[in-house]
């Protein structure tokens, strides 16, 4: 099927908030040498080196720091949007030469359903071997022609300022939109690609990159259902638009049975005085069910009965929402039947995950849940302990379901409150010196390093942007990324990272077609072959090769002290953490500069996309990297580890409690996405309630309790929910082994960084990813990516045992 694989934007678990305000966001965690285990001795920590290192001399990177954390600085840098004021040319969005006006976008639309339509012809008219040969490459460049107006269309309507250019991106997303399905819906490239599939000669032709997008391409025609008469194939369309209705209703209005609270004041000792007088009235609190003083409440009210009530009605989604859940999956379970897999778990799982089968996921999260309970028997031990304690009972009490927040928030008080320090590390996190960090890091482990370049008239969309150039040491411009960074009340919180063009190598038909078309019809003039074949963004020579540099943007939403004029932002530690962990994406999509579009970065299975964003959290843990970084943003110190150490030790105190929570949802989304949904007596209540009995050390929840109503994550992640888990595991041994926990400076070793790019990184998706991760490990048992290699990797878990 000819579409974006993998949107050109990649948010993970990790980087959406909750859809709902009781919906936590999954676990942002690590295990730590340092700080993995409950009552662990301060002793246990490392020191950082005594030499606070920085730039290497080669490279000065002072204008990197100053241009996040001078306003003066960047101010200078403002230029082009002053002479853009002025009428200085417009070089278009991201240097695009159409998008440089609202009806640039149509233009641009056009044109490439035009250059599309032609080359869909070329495609449908191939009866040779010669022409087969050339198939895939010519489905590829397809599928990118598309993606060029689908990806930064789809970027642009929901992160740029202007409402008419939003308004225009829209138009051109559904123009290509509607184009694309017209070509799914036609068998005609499917026959197209099963006859050159069906030649041993032209299959030889093809390269492993290219074979490897021949079946990802075939797969995504299956499961399209293209291959079906035409009735079944209208029912498959019919049945997928009613999903994306019902999965938009199911998210946009989950409601819980009950809206409200009514408590009187006295029965919520123990919240914020202040959070409680902005619901009080004559004595009464109004306490909405969703809401994060709800939350609060059941993690500080000492009234027991209160916590109860709070439970009961955060965990009780409406009728109306469990009713739309379980039309949905009836209607996923109908779509796999026309597309002839027995589950929809099936057909989501068969092609672009390396789990490729329910069996194979169940035996990793059966695995993983067997090494994690021990650790849960040790934490719900400690909580009934500290029960037993504070409500002055002599003998073991039963832990009740609204009794664990509350408990473990006790027991991370009485952490907090033995600190020695006070938790000021914000001021060590200047964004500018955690951008620097970064550059550092990529610089020792890759030979990359991130330069300052100014923006050209047009070609950034806000004055907060900064353009970054990636230059590699040995093969100089290899990427361009824009940098949206700074809080501004009309874009989204979310931290995202947005593939805006992607990797992909440029043959000389193309380059010559396109400069026949220069200037023709109002079309823009562009000054040289190549700067057509790329609408005018970078491309990069090596090898004989053109190819389209990777354009990435990456958006947060870090806020600036508007009375301190010029105070940089300040990053909380897991600020701090979020931009390493969507770095790595970045890196990613960096690194792996493939020939074909298809399989560029992370256009790679799902459930392997999340681990070098995840390995990143482990890097921004540890001294040493922070020894490149982390200085007072006034007084230049370097930051005291212990600090770190410390606020780690108490965030991962109940951390195996979380990932129980979290392996039951992995294993309840699967459930969903069985068979048994096309059952009579499919009850998403019972088969929730029991897996937590069956699953959970933890107290399940009461009957009466329907919490499945507000997993919305059901619907973006259907059947896929367990890959961040899967990745956390797999992050955490790729730490251990390839970088040896960052011990003895291992960390900041180009050697480790270099066997981490070039057995994973560089092949985005164009290689077996248990291949990549089988050579990284030097670890020939998960070479097959089977049943049993699935089961291994849960039984490692994530605190690592190196003797298995």
């Amino acid at each position: 099927m000819i579409k974006a694989v993998r949107p050109g934007l990649w948010t993970c678990s990790r980087c959406i908030y909750p859809i709902s305000q009781v919906q936590r966001r999954l676990p942002q965690k690590r295990w730590l040498s340092a700080v993995s285990g409950a009552g662990q001795s301060n002793d246990a920590i490392r020191t950082p080196p005594a030499d606070y290192s920085t730039a290497d001399p080669k490279h000065d990177d002072t204008l990197l720091r100053q241009i996040f954390d001078s306003p003066p600085t960047f101010r200078g840098l403002l230029q082009p949007f002053i002479q853009n004021a002025s009428g200085q040319k417009n070089a278009g969005l991201f240097r695009n030469k159409y998008l440089t006006s609202p009806q640039g976008f149509l233009t641009f639309a056009d044109v490439t359903i035009a250059r599309a339509s032609r080359l869909v012809a070329k495609v449908t008219t191939a009866s040779t071997v010669a022409g087969y040969k050339t198939l895939v490459k010519d489905l590829d460049r397809l599928s990118d022609l598309l993606c060029r107006v689908l990806d930064v269309s789809d970027f642009v309507r929901i992160t740029h300022p202007d409402v008419k250019i939003q308004e225009a991106a829209s138009i051109a997303w559904s123009k290509v939109y509607m184009y694309m399905n017209q070509l799914n819906t036609s068998t005609a490239l499917s026959d197209q690609l099963g006859k050159a599939l069906a030649n041993s000669d032209v299959v030889a032709s093809w390269n492993e990159e290219e074979q490897t997008v021949a079946k990802l391409l075939q797969q995504d025609f299956k499961k399209s259902a293209v291959h079906l008469p035409k009735e079944f194939r209208d029912a498959f369309v019919d049945v997928s638009q009613s999903i994306s209705e019902l999965g938009a209703e199911f998210v946009d209005h989950m409601q819980p049975e009950k809206l409200y609270l009514e408590f009187p004041s006295s029965k919520l000792h123990g919240i914020d005085p202040q959070i409680a007088r902005k619901m009080v009235r004559h004595g009464i609190i109004n306490l909405p069910t969703l809401s994060p003083a709800a939350t609060i409440a059941l993690r500080r009210v000492h009234d027991e009965g209160t916590r109860q009530a709070v439970y009961y009605a955060t965990r009780t989604a409406s009728k109306r929402s469990i009713d739309t859940l379980e039309e949905m999956l009836k209607l996923r379970a109908r779509l796999a039947t026309l597309s002839g897999f027995d589950s929809y778990g099936q057909m989501a799982l068969q092609d672009k995950m390396m789990a490729k089968t329910p069996g194979s996921v169940h035996q990793f999260l059966q695995a993983l849940s067997r090494h994690n309970s021990s650790f849960v028997e040790t934490d719900i031990a400690d909580l009934v302990k500290e029960k037993r304690q504070k409500l002055g009972l002599s003998s073991d009490t039963k832990l009740q379901p609204w009794d664990k927040d509350y408990y473990m928030e006790s027991i991370r008080t009485a952490m907090r409150s033995k600190r020695k320090t006070d938790d000021f590390l914000a001021a060590y996190f200047s964004l500018g010196t955690v951008m620097q960090g970064l550059s550092r890091l990529f610089n020792r482990l890759y030979g990359i390093r991130l330069v300052p370049r100014d923006t050209l008239p047009g070609e950034a969309w806000h004055p907060d942007v900064r353009r970054l150039d990636v230059i590699s040491d040995t093969d100089g411009h290899v990427a361009v990324l824009y940098c949206d960074l700074f809080y501004r009340d009309d874009k989204s919180p979310n931290p995202a990272h947005f593939t805006v063009r992607c990797s992909r190598e440029i043959s000389t038909d193309e380059i010559q077609e396109t400069w026949e078309q220069n200037g023709q019809g109002g079309l823009p003039t562009f000054d040289t072959p190549l700067e057509a074949a790329n609408d005018g963004m970078h491309i990069s020579q090596q090898s004989g090769s053109v190819k389209q540099l990777p354009t990435i943007a990456l958006v947060c939403d870090f806020h600036q002290d508007k009375e301190e004029r010029n105070q940089p932002a300040l990053l909380d530690y897991y600020q701090m953490e979020t931009l390493f962990h969507e770095m790595g994406h970045a890196i990613h999509s960096i690194l792996a500069r493939t020939s074909l579009q298809n399989v560029a970065g992370t256009r790679c299975a799902t459930d392997f996309a999340e681990l070098p964003s995840t390995l990143m959290e482990h890097f921004c843990a540890d001294p040493s990297v922070l020894a490149l970084f982390a200085r007072h943003y006034k007084t230049d110190e370097p930051l005291p580890y212990q600090m770190v150490a410390e606020k780690l030790k108490v965030f991962n105190r109940f951390e195996a409690s979380d990932r129980e929570n979290q392996i039951i949802l992995a294993m309840l989304d699967q459930q969903y996405h069985s068979s048994i949904v096309r059952h009579g007596s499919f009850d998403s209540t019972e088969i929730y309630l029991d897996l937590q009995r069956k699953f959970g050390k933890l107290p399940a929840d009461p009957p009466g309790t329907r919490w499945q109503g507000f997993f919305g994550h059901l619907f973006g992640y259907g059947s896929t929910y367990y890959s961040y888990l899967f990745d956390q595991v797999l992050s955490e041994r790729v730490w251990r082994i390839v970088f040896s926990a960052g011990q003895n400076g291992a960390a900041l070793d180009r050697e480790n960084g270099e066997r981490l790019k070039e057995n994973l990184l560089k092949w985005g998706g164009s290689r077996d990813p248990w291949r990549c991760l089988s050579d990284t490990l030097q670890d020939e048992r998960l070479i097959d990516g089977d049943e049993k290699a699935m089961s291994l990797v849960g039984s490692w878990g994530i605190k690592d045992n190196l003797q298995s």
